[in-house]
């Protein structure tokens, strides 16, 4: 996944909201800001240039790997636990 600085409007146009994602598909965010010029541009960057130098590849939990490990093979298998609506036939959604 590619590197970016996300900046997109927050609380009614009267705040920016700033989160940098690094290559591993992680979102950190930065802060907030009230409003964008070439000083605040610069201190983005530098917090951005950090966080890439120092990003380490997340470690998969030995849980998350076996429960998606049951839900691929249950899809494999053609085992469904929803209609097409994505509504759950135990109906307590």
């Amino acid at each position: 996944m590619a590197r970016q600085i996300k900046i997109t409007k927050y609380k009614d146009n009267t705040h920016y909201s700033v989160y940098v994602i690094d290559s591993y598909g992680t979102e950190h965010h930065i802060g907030y800001e009230q409003e964008m010029h070439n000083k605040v541009l610069a201190k983005i960057e530098q917090k951005a240039c950090d966080i890439w130098a120092n990003e380490v590849e997340p470690k998969i939990d030995p849980m998350q790997e076996a429960i998606a490990s049951m839900i691929e093979h249950e899809r494999k298998n053609g085992i469904r636990y929803t209609d097409n609506m994505g509504n759950h036939r135990d109906g307590l959604d």
